[in-house]
């Protein structure tokens, strides 16, 4: 990983490490979270830990937890299946509690990571799927300036209820 942390006004993102791992198993296994993020199954502290100490160090991917300024972890972000060749990746953010959304946290994410993608990965396209049920999502990602370009419909299925999968896309010369 090339940074260990970055600061930015109101968060840190910095590299997971295990001890976040019970942040992660508990409201992984939230339903509301579960079901936002398409989460098919339950987690705990031990498959928190393999997934930061090795799924989510895989080459063609870089993941942080995200943190308040105190270091009060907030989530985490990630660009993952970086494939260079095309300069294109995956971002993906969760803020899991309700109660740290909507205060600019997510905002501040995406921009570090999506400055990061673009200059310093030379990515040219960087997409994200969303659960179409999931509008307050849907929303928040336009305002950052995703725009949709595809519906897999009833492609996601959670509590015996389908639902649509959006896929959302930016592309460098649209970033500021």
């Amino acid at each position: 990983m090339k940074h260990e942390e970055i600061r930015g006004k109101k968060i840190i993102l910095r590299r997971q490490r295990e001890e976040d791992a019970p942040f992660f198993a508990y409201w992984f296994n939230q339903p509301q979270v579960m079901f936002q993020c398409g989460f098919e199954k339950t987690t705990d502290e031990e498959e928190e830990k393999r997934t930061i100490n090795v799924s989510h160090k895989s080459e063609d991917s870089v993941w942080f937890t995200i943190t308040d300024l105190d270091g009060n972890i907030i989530g985490e972000t990630g660009l993952l299946r970086m494939f260079p060749a095309w300069h294109q990746t995956d971002l993906t953010i969760i803020i899991p509690d309700p109660a740290m959304q909507h205060k600019g946290y997510g905002s501040e994410a995406i921009r570090i990571m999506l400055d990061m993608a673009f200059h310093e990965y030379e990515m040219h396209r960087v997409s994200i799927g969303v659960v179409g049920l999931n509008t307050d999502a849907l929303e928040f990602y336009k305002k950052i300036g995703f725009k949709q370009e595809g519906i897999l419909e009833e492609a996601y299925y959670y509590n015996d209820e389908y639902s649509d999968f959006i896929m959302m896309r930016i592309l460098s010369q649209e970033w500021k």
